[in-house]
């Protein structure tokens, strides 16, 4: 398959930095605001862009609406685009669809999980998490790396057996079947308030490909320890800007509410030069007019 894309490759990033640093976006305005910010790559969240629906990250939305929402990320940013394909939309045929429409889309990757379709998002309090076999999603790894148009396409795979409650030893045993797949990555996810499930989870790892955590839960596992540990080469701030969006609109709008008038923001609102920037009528001017907020 050729495509008139050519997408950044993460595996070239990877040989010019100890780690890289993405963020989760539901839109292409998030996705050029995260790259104004210096971020590395943008992370094409299902929660984040299920959330800007206002439909719960359950397998709701089909692939077409996220992969719509991904390429309008990838047409706004010049950094790579990794797509969350979740459990990738069924079965084998299913994956090998969606990674021959994702690597069309100018995509630099895709990240598929383990849990059965359709999912429960993994922080979601007193949530069901079923896993599908090892088997099962080992045949899903080899049929997306089978399907891309470029091994320059990166295929991470996510294991959910930690949030499943079923233990480092299951999480570890996955996750080398997985690598045996072909998965040139491996997202090891945590709802733990503590770092040391993942801690341990690291230490333990004694694969070849690196591994990539979303420190939502455990927000204390910072970059500068994420160096000192070398195993892990993606960071993925998965909902935090969506969160940004809500907690800041909400102000905004409670304020015009109870003022009844827009005159006492003081500041809360971007400069129309900043909007018109990230709109593209001054595009070279973006990172200098975010800079100035």
């Amino acid at each position: 398959m050729s495509s008139i894309f050519k997408p950044l490759s993460f595996h070239s990033l990877l040989g010019n930095h100890q780690h890289l640093a993405g963020v989760g976006a539901r839109d292409a305005l998030d996705a050029r605001l995260i790259e104004s910010a210096g971020f590395d790559f943008v992370w094409a969240s299902s929660f984040c862009i299920s959330a800007a629906n206002c439909v719960p990250d359950a397998s709701i939305l089909s692939m077409t609406q996220f992969l719509d929402a991904a390429r309008r990320m990838k047409e706004s940013v010049t950094i790579p685009v990794l797509f969350d394909a979740d459990t990738g939309y069924g079965g084998e045929n299913n994956v090998e669809y969606a990674t021959q429409r994702i690597c069309e889309a100018g995509l630099s990757g895709l990240c598929i999980e383990d849990k059965n379709f359709p999912k429960q998002t993994s922080l979601l309090p007193g949530a069901s998490h079923s896993l599908v076999s090892v088997e099962e999603f080992s045949r899903k790894i080899k049929a997306a790396v089978a399907s891309r148009s470029s091994r320059d396409f990166l295929v991470m795979a996510r294991t959910e057996a930690l949030i499943a409650g079923m233990g480092e030893s299951e999480a570890l045993d996955r996750s080398y079947a997985y690598q045996d797949a072909g998965a040139e990555a491996l997202l090891i996810h945590s709802k733990s308030e503590s770092p040391d499930e993942i801690l341990s989870f690291v230490d333990a790892w004694k694969g070849h490909i690196p591994l990539a955590i979303v420190p939502t839960s455990y927000p204390t596992l910072t970059e500068d320890r994420v160096e000192e540990l070398k195993k892990i080469k993606f960071v993925i701030y998965g909902n935090q800007a969506v969160r940004a969006a809500i907690k800041g609109t909400q102000t905004a709008l409670n304020e015009i509410r109870r003022a009844r008038g827009a005159h006492t923001l003081n500041g809360q609102l971007a400069e129309m030069p900043t909007v018109f920037a990230l709109q593209g009528e001054r595009r070279k001017e973006t990172k200098t007019l975010l800079a100035e907020q």
